[in-house]
């Protein structure tokens, strides 16, 4: 097994597809110190700025002092402190639904909420594009699962159509991950209605960012129902961790006896849930750093202006960056790096192939001076970067 392991290895190595950990000496912020090297980052989720806002930093260290490190046991069984059952109600006030469940982790929370709400009997419906860990949550609940392409609003409604399933989930990210465009989420919905379906939305990267009071893009659509169940994510914009599935009652009680990611595991730490309550005010009262944060979006949108590569047609803090060959795109963001500008290179299999990308993320706490440097750098790239012949 170990001669398949390394060879596999070197077959990811010859096409440009090793991925490679850097090593963080700083917090979150525009900028960082990684492996050693000083760096204007573009590379964070951290979309407002507050995993190192203080605030929450001093939240954290005060409910330490008084609740401790750890948790000790499952939430079944003495595991659920105070601070995860305020931050539960407060998330719910937040996003305007009856209940919340936390998770210790996004991707916990999506194979358990599917598996747990899904069986033989059923169907997920998933678009093509959606988060690996949605793919995860489909085939750990064994019912039908079925894909359809990216956003295809027509094509999904010709597979509930011909579904006998018992129970039909439909699955999809709120805010693609590695595209940056939303959903049509209002489209899903109503063939909910049509077909008697439930959508679950993956919020991770709208919650904090989008709607009224960042209270998601569920809100930024207005859109409102008892078949919505929500998944947003504590690790990006509200800056902490973890993630937390909202919905109706019945729903969230159901997860509670029934997700296994939920049931058999440890919960994050009760400190964590203190700054992520701070975290929750400082998202309901952050309209100014949503304003600096579309403001920064707009400026990188409308003042780079390539020829080889292009921007896909995204209005959030997620901007990438086209480039299409793997090597090419590697050779991009190191070249960047030269420049002290960090950008990550986005190869398949996250995104198709012939589709790596720069996956440009910005944040509230990034300037204009911080934008207009990256814009200089990539004119700068395209003039010297060859091109590469295909093989």
């Amino acid at each position: 097994m170990l001669d398949f392991l390394q060879a596999d290895l070197e077959k990811r190595k010859t096409l440009g597809l090793t991925r490679q950990r850097r090593l963080l000496d700083s917090p979150q912020a525009e900028h960082i110190t990684a492996n050693g090297q000083r760096y204007l980052s573009f590379c964070s989720n951290d979309y407002l700025g507050l995993a190192n806002d203080a605030a929450l930093v001093t939240a954290l260290q005060q409910a330490a002092a008084e609740a401790g490190v750890g948790s000790g046991a499952s939430n079944l069984i003495t595991g659920h402190h105070r601070y995860h059952d305020q931050l539960e109600h407060a998330l719910a006030t937040l996003v305007g639904k009856p209940a919340a469940l936390l998770f210790s982790t996004g991707y916990m929370a999506n194979i358990g909420v599917i598996s747990a709400l899904m069986g033989r009997d059923d169907a997920v419906f998933s678009d093509k594009l959606n988060h690996a860990c949605l793919n995860d949550g489909a085939f750990l609940s064994r019912a039908n699962h079925h894909r359809f392409p990216h956003n295809d609003v027509a094509a999904l409604e010709k597979l509930l159509q011909t579904s006998t399933a018992r129970h039909k989930l439909i699955t999809a990210d709120a805010v693609f991950s590695m595209d940056g465009d939303i959903a049509p989420l209002a489209a899903y919905l109503e063939l909910c209605e049509r077909y008697d379906a439930y959508l679950y939305v993956d919020d991770a990267h709208g919650f904090g960012v989008l709607g009224p009071q960042g209270r998601g893009t569920l809100k930024h659509l207005g859109l409102e129902s008892p078949r919505l169940i929500m998944m947003g994510t504590l690790g990006k914009a509200a800056g902490v961790a973890g993630a937390f599935v909202a919905g109706e009652q019945v729903v969230i009680d159901y997860l509670i006896q029934y997700a296994n990611s939920y049931i058999y595991t440890t919960p994050a730490p009760p400190p964590l849930s203190a700054a992520l309550l701070a975290s929750v005010h400082e998202i309901e009262h952050g309209d100014a750093r949503r304003q600096q944060l579309f403001a920064m979006i707009n400026l990188l949108k409308s003042e780079l202006s390539l020829m080889r590569w292009h921007l896909l047609p995204s209005e959030t803090a997620i901007q990438p960056l086209i480039v299409g060959d793997n090597f090419e795109a590697l050779a991009l963001s190191q070249y960047l790096q030269t420049r002290g500008i960090l950008v990550p290179a986005i190869r398949p299999p996250t995104v198709p192939v012939n589709s790596s990308r720069l996956r440009i993320s910005l944040s509230a706490t990034h300037g204009e001076q911080e934008v207009r440097a990256l814009i200089d750098a990539l004119h700068e790239a395209e003039r010297i970067i060859p091109v590469r012949e295909q093989a």
